[in-house]
């Protein structure tokens, strides 16, 4: 497993290089977001997303499934048409740290072909950015619990690295994150609907302040 330093302000291609090739081969990295750190492999890594499974410990029908995308435009692979409204909200509100749930007009990869929902994440990260600059799919990618249920996100990349050293292929330390997971919207409703109050503003001022069904937390 490699632990791998780099800075935010000025990522260092050769870096982002010795990840990309991780990624490619088949590898399960932990990478740094606009909220907090993430787990991820790409979209069509079987092997690394049932091994993502298997670390979250949920059951497969529970587990929550988020794509992260370079931009907007490299969504339409995967989402059916948006309509006007549904399109003015992520482009004002991504890159950023929300994840909106959206109708998918693919096939998901298993355990998941049988959904016909998606969750989009565009994430507003120098790192994680410039690594998706240089993919031709999406990771996929779920938040980073603490295994203390008490402290829930870690934020400190050395206690990331104790803890998943010998199960992940790849740790990027980017310095102490935040612990505030992204906002969940989900926009396959009439009325766009919460179902996470994270990082992302909902107040009143966006479009957002909507039904608030809190079912995660």
């Amino acid at each position: 497993m490699n632990l791998i330093k780099i800075y935010t302000d000025n990522p260092n291609p050769k870096t982002i290089d010795l990840i990309i090739n991780c990624l490619n081969e088949g590898g399960v990295i932990i990478y740094p977001t606009d909220s907090v750190y993430a787990i991820g492999c790409l979209v069509d890594n079987l092997i690394g997303l049932n091994k993502i499974i298997k670390f979250k410990s949920n059951k497969k029908s529970e587990l929550t499934l988020s794509f992260l995308f370079k931009n907007i435009s490299s969504t339409s692979k995967y989402l059916k048409n948006l309509n006007n409204t549904t399109f003015k909200i992520i482009r004002k509100y991504l890159p950023g740290p929300y994840a909106f749930i959206l109708e998918s007009k693919v096939k998901l990869p298993k355990p998941f072909q049988k959904r016909k929902k998606l969750g989009v994440r565009i994430c507003n990260h120098p790192v994680t950015s410039a690594i998706l600059d240089k993919l031709d799919c999406p990771l996929v990618t779920s938040s980073l619990h603490d295994p203390d249920d008490l402290i829930k996100y870690t934020t400190d990349p050395d206690k990331i690295f104790a803890y998943w050293r010998d199960k992940v292929d790849l740790i990027i330390d980017s310095g102490n994150s935040g612990n505030i997971p992204s906002t969940v919207v989900d926009l396959t409703y009439e009325e766009p609907i919460v179902l996470r109050r994270g990082k992302g503003s909902l107040y009143k001022k966006t479009h957002l302040i909507i039904k608030n069904r809190c079912v995660i937390e």
